[in-house]
């Protein structure tokens, strides 16, 4: 699994802004020669122009933020080793599923976050569902220290030396497939090489407050 991931890198070291773009044939039945192939970015320029749509007034970030405090999360700590083999890790609600094949998973990081360095140089990297139990955890990532933020916890090295959380609910390693900034945030994706879950109730986080799960009547 290892050597897996490390070719993975090798191949992804690039920022995902940054790969050079692919084109693909669209899909042709078996009497079309490759000379009567339509490249979509040729079918785009024998195309007319479309008349460009206005674009309304962006919402101010406040009622934005408000909204997008709605959606109901889990709770993760994100890990990894810093450039010196420090562990590094934040608190937060950003992480997705991206894909299974290959098995992908997504976050995203605030530019101006004073971890964004560690996470970006960094080759590998974990994300830590969080369970109920771990609210203090959780807190003490959000604001605590950084140097103590790891002092508390069942602590394990996972792939690359990446801190995992051996009680959390779920735990992915990640090798860094590649970043691309995009507005205030960098996105990060990276290829899960290991991932391992436990039973437990999952901490929530809604519209600014840690939540509970609780069973539907």
């Amino acid at each position: 699994v290892l050597g897996r991931c490390a070719r993975e890198r090798r191949r992804g070291t690039a920022a995902l802004g940054h790969r050079p773009e692919q084109r693909s044939a669209v899909t042709a039945n078996a009497d079309t020669s490759p000379r009567d192939l339509v490249w979509p970015d040729e079918a785009a320029a024998d195309a007319p122009a479309a008349a460009p749509v206005p674009l309304p007034e962006a919402p101010p970030p406040d009622l934005l933020r408000a909204a997008f405090g709605r959606y109901a999360t889990g709770v993760t700590l994100g890990t990894c080793l810093s450039a010196r083999g420090q562990p590094s890790g934040l608190s937060g609600n950003s992480f997705s599923s991206l894909s299974l094949e290959p098995p992908l998973v997504l976050w995203s990081l605030r530019l101006r976050s004073s971890q964004l360095e560690a996470f970006s140089a960094a080759p590998h990297f974990a994300v830590n569902v969080l369970r109920q139990e771990h609210l203090a955890l959780s807190r003490q990532f959000a604001s605590g220290p950084a140097d103590e933020r790891f002092s508390t916890g069942p602590w394990r090295p996972g792939v690359g030396g990446a801190p995992v959380l051996a009680d959390a609910v779920a735990s992915f390693e990640c090798a860094l497939r590649g970043w691309h900034d995009e507005g205030d945030h960098r996105l990060f994706i990276g290829r899960v090489c290991r991932v391992s879950q436990a039973e437990g109730q999952p901490l929530l986080y809604h519209r600014g407050a840690y939540r509970l799960l609780g069973p539907v009547a």
